[in-house]
């Protein structure tokens, strides 16, 4: 739905012309695909001194012109939609739409995406209410106010600004020519609140930027099976800030070795991206000419907290390595589990555990275990050892955790931090026994039958991400009143932190070609 061109056009009797034409704007772009639609039957817009011309002789406006024109005046060409064709050139101009009120003409031409060679029925015509919205908007303007040809000649004035604003490129955004009455459009206008904001804030400006990164890993520790691991991001922010539209722009930046950002996904308040942005993908395994930032996201941001975007990134090792072996012997099991933390991961963890279940085998009635770093749990019920990893760090202390909260308060939360030896790696083994008769209380696993078992990690690193993404408070730029507190904050958490025994079948994500 767009507009080929726009004209008003005065009707002055007693003149030479009958008429005068007072404003027209015309759309080449439209033009253009109007020429392409129409093909043969396309017929340009005329310049503004015959067109307005051949619409006074349409409408019977001309002084000099009384007499009958059959191709004008017979009973067949009755119009009832105040759309008519006009003669140019000795070619038909239609349709065009042409509404009079006190002495103005208010005329469009819509696009038509179609042939021409016969007039299709105008409700196809998509253009057509289009054209009459913003023809009704045009009287609205002109009809308000003082009639004087002084005030005339104001709102004239105005319309090249207005159609800027209203009808861009020939596409109509709002037929409300009234809108904030408009006497003096600037560019430092109060912007309208929009439909998808229904409120706004008062209160103390802040921002706060969580960058949040999830590691996932599948460890085989096999000849022909390929270890996998993935890094998942996500930036959750959230924008307490007065005005209708203000425009935050959050820059995400790596270090020198970070690991770079692909398949990246935005929120729909992201105004603008940098192509690099987003064609930077994990498929293109062969490419080393990934984007490495600073990632620039500027946005106009909703009221309540919002993911901003996500991504991912393929990290060269995973933070931790280990292997697990599981061998049943004599109505019990044998286990030998070894992790070790890769010496570029921060070793300081919020908390750090190794699950070990046992499925289908009924509760555990008897475990000896050494343990080289860390405590061991037994969960009878559950058929599930808890490894507990870490040396804890006393005395406590207060570590100030960023939350994305509604109130103005930073959340304290007190604990005691976990973290590996110096050697970065520790190991646990140990001898299980299970109470066959407790088997039918116990769930059931369909996956994990016989020695198909795995370790499944759970840790949290605060204040660090695998990639080295981040984002400080100098990276957040505000563009609204007041000056906003900024907090940033990052952290790193396991997820689908799998060690499958390397003694037994498992479930594979990928086989190596490379044996």
């Amino acid at each position: 739905m767009a507009q080929r061109a726009i004209w008003l056009v005065s009707h002055e009797p007693g003149t030479p012309h009958s008429g005068t034409v007072r404003f027209s704007r015309r759309y080449p772009t439209v033009e253009k695909r109007a020429k392409t639609f129409n093909g043969s039957s396309y017929v340009p817009v005329p310049e503004d001194e015959p067109f307005c011309k051949a619409l006074l002789f349409e409408l019977r406006l001309l002084d000099d012109d009384k007499d009958f024109v059959e191709s004008r005046d017979s009973c067949s060409r009755i119009s009832k939609a105040s759309v008519y064709g006009l003669p140019v050139g000795g070619r038909e101009l239609w349709p065009v739409l042409a509404l009079q009120k006190n002495g103005l003409i208010y005329v469009s031409i819509p696009l038509v995406e179609q042939a021409l060679s016969t007039h299709p029925p105008l409700i196809s015509i998509s253009g057509i209410s289009q054209a009459f919205d913003l023809l009704f908007g045009m009287i609205d303007f002109f009809d308000s106010g003082p009639k004087t040809e002084a005030d005339l000649s104001t709102k004239v004035s105005q319309l090249p600004d207005l159609l800027l604003h209203i009808c861009p490129f020939g596409t109509l955004l709002d037929a409300n020519f009234l809108l904030d009455n408009f006497s003096n459009l600037s560019v430092n206008q109060i912007p309208k609140q929009p439909a998808w904001k229904a409120g706004s804030y008062k209160g103390k400006p802040q921002v706060t930027v969580s960058v949040t990164e999830k590691v996932k890993s599948m460890q085989y520790d096999k000849r022909d099976v390929a270890d996998m691991w993935q890094v998942y991001g996500t930036i959750t922010c959230k924008c307490d800030l007065e005005g209708v539209m203000p425009n935050v722009t959050v820059s995400l930046n790596l270090p020198t070795n970070g690991s770079p950002l692909q398949d990246i996904l935005v929120h729909p308040c992201v105004t603008s991206l940098d192509s690099a942005v987003l064609t930077s993908s994990s498929v293109d395994i062969m490419d080393d000419s990934a984007f490495s930032g600073p990632y620039k996201f500027p946005f106009t941001p909703p009221l309540e907290s919002f993911h901003l975007c996500y991504y991912t990134s393929q990290v060269p090792v995973p933070p931790i390595l280990g292997f697990y072996q599981l061998k049943e012997e004599d109505s019990q099991l044998k286990i030998t589990i070894h992790l070790k933390l890769h010496e570029s991961v921060k070793n300081y963890f919020e908390y750090c555990e190794a699950h070990i279940p046992f499925y289908n085998r009924g509760p555990i009635t008897h475990l000896e275990y050494k343990a080289s770093f860390g405590q061991v749990e037994v969960l009878r019920e559950k058929s599930l050892l808890v490894w507990i990893i870490g040396e804890f760090l006393f005395p406590l202390f207060f570590y100030y955790r960023c939350l994305l909260i509604w109130n103005d308060w930073l959340t304290i939360f007190l604990f005691s931090g976990q973290k590996f030896p110096k050697s970065l790696e520790i190991s646990l083994s140990g001898t299980v026994n299970f109470n066959a008769m407790g088997h039918q209380k116990q769930p059931v696993d369909t996956i994990c039958i016989g020695g198909t078992t795995y370790v499944k990690l759970y840790f949290r690193i605060p204040d660090y991400t695998l990639t080295g993404c981040y984002a400080d408070q100098h990276s957040v730029q505000v563009f609204a009143s007041g000056k906003p507190k900024i907090t940033t904050c990052r952290e790193l958490i396991s997820s689908d932190y799998y060690i499958w025994n390397s003694k037994a079948p498992a479930p594979v994500a990928y086989r190596s070609l490379f044996l």
